[in-house]
C-alpha cells in the first residue's frame, strides 16, 4: 500500500468536490465554491491523502505563519474521510502530520466536524487526536434538536409564537438579503460591537451558488422584513447560521414565530435543528440568555470542540 500526501492545488477541485460529497463527514462548507470564496484572505495549506492512486480523505486548511489551522475561514474543519478503518485513519492522520512538519509547520489546530453532521459515525480522527497528545483547546456549546426525540417547546415560547399571531406576523422564505442584512449588522453592532463574519455580497453570492443550503426566512409584518434566520442546510441538519431582529420584531416575538415555523417545517425531512452556540471569549463565558431562549425551543446541548497538537 503506497500513501501519498499532496498540498491541494486548483486543478483537484472536481477530485476534491466529488470526495466531499461522499465522505462521511462531508460538508457543503468543504466545497471548493464555499472554501475559496474567501481564498485572498488565507494561504491554503490544504491536503488530499492519496493510497494506491485513488483519493481517499481530505483535510481542508489554511496556514498562518508557522501554525495550520482546520480552518480558520470555516466553523470547522477536519480530516474528510470515506469508509477507512480506525487504524487506517490513524496512518493517514500521521501523515498529516508528518507532511505538515517537514513544510515547517510547529503547531496544528484542528476542529472536527461535530457529530451531528456524519452521514454515519466518523470519529476516529478524535482517537487520533488522543493517540498524538493533542489538547482540548476551546469548547462551545451549541443547542440543537433530535427529532428522534425532542424537547417540549416552554410555555413562554408559546406565548410568544401566540404573541406574533397575534400582531400579524408572517413566515415566508425569501431573497430580500439587503433588508435582513441590515437588521443584523445593527443588531450585531449595538450588542457585540461586531459585524457580520459574511458581507451582503458575499452571502448573496453563496446562496446564489448552494441555493439548496443556504435559504433566507424573514418575519413580515404589514409587508415589512422585522427579523429572520438564515439556514444552513445539509441532508440531516437545519443549522441557524445568522438570527436577528429588529426592535419591532423583538416586540412582536418575531424570532418565536420563526423558529417554531422552521421546527415544523424541517422536521420532515431532518434528523436535527440546530440553533448555533451560545459561548463566548473562546468557550469560557456562557451566554445564558441566549441558551435558555434556545433551550426553551426543545433543544440540548453538542459540543463543538478545538484542540491543539504540538508539531
Amino acid at each position: 500500500m503506497t500513501v501519498t500526501v499532496r498540498r491541494f492545488t486548483q486543478d483537484q477541485t472536481s477530485a476534491w468536490n466529488a470526495h466531499n460529497g461522499t465522505a462521511l463527514n462531508g460538508h457543503f462548507l468543504f466545497d471548493r465554491g464555499f472554501m475559496d470564496y474567501h481564498a485572498d484572505r488565507f494561504t491554503d495549506a490544504s491536503l488530499l491523502i492519496i493510497r494506491d492512486d485513488t483519493l481517499v480523505a481530505t483535510l481542508p486548511a489554511n496556514v498562518d505563519g508557522d501554525t495550520i489551522h482546520s480552518h480558520q475561514g470555516l466553523t470547522f474543519g477536519g480530516l474528510l474521510t470515506g469508509r477507512l478503518s480506525t487504524d487506517a485513519t490513524l496512518t493517514l492522520f500521521e501523515d498529516c502530520l508528518n507532511h505538515y512538519r517537514q513544510a515547517g509547520a510547529r503547531k496544528l489546530i484542528y476542529k472536527p466536524v461535530p457529530s451531528i453532521y456524519h452521514r454515519r459515525p466518523a470519529e476516529a480522527d478524535l482517537y487520533c487526536l488522543f493517540r498524538v497528545g493533542a489538547q482540548l483547546v476551546r469548547r462551545d456549546v451549541t443547542t440543537t434538536i433530535d427529532y428522534r426525540l425532542p424537547g417540549e417547546l416552554s410555555s413562554r415560547r408559546r406565548r410568544g409564537v401566540g404573541k406574533a399571531q397575534k400582531a400579524g406576523l408572517t413566515v415566508r422564505t425569501d431573497s430580500r438579503w439587503p433588508e435582513f442584512w441590515d437588521i443584523l449588522a445593527q443588531t450585531l453592532r449595538e450588542r457585540h460591537g461586531v459585524a457580520p463574519v459574511h458581507t451582503l455580497p458575499e452571502i448573496e453570492m453563496l446562496a446564489g451558488r448552494f441555493p439548496d443550503n443556504i435559504k433566507l426566512f424573514t418575519a413580515e409584518q404589514a409587508g415589512e422584513t422585522v427579523g429572520g434566520v438564515v439556514i444552513f442546510e445539509t441532508a440531516d441538519v437545519a443549522h441557524a447560521q445568522y438570527i436577528a431582529s429588529n426592535r419591532q420584531g423583538r416586540d412582536a416575538g418575531a424570532l418565536d414565530l420563526l423558529f417554531s415555523t422552521l421546527i415544523k417545517t424541517y422536521q420532515p425531512t431532518k434528523r436535527y435543528f440546530d440553533f448555533g452556540i451560545s459561548t463566548e471569549e473562546g468557550g469560557r463565558v456562557l451566554n445564558q440568555g441566549l441558551l435558555t431562549q434556545k433551550e426553551e425551543f426543545g433543544g440540548s446541548a453538542v459540543m463543538h470542540d478545538t484542540y491543539a497538537v504540538a508539531l
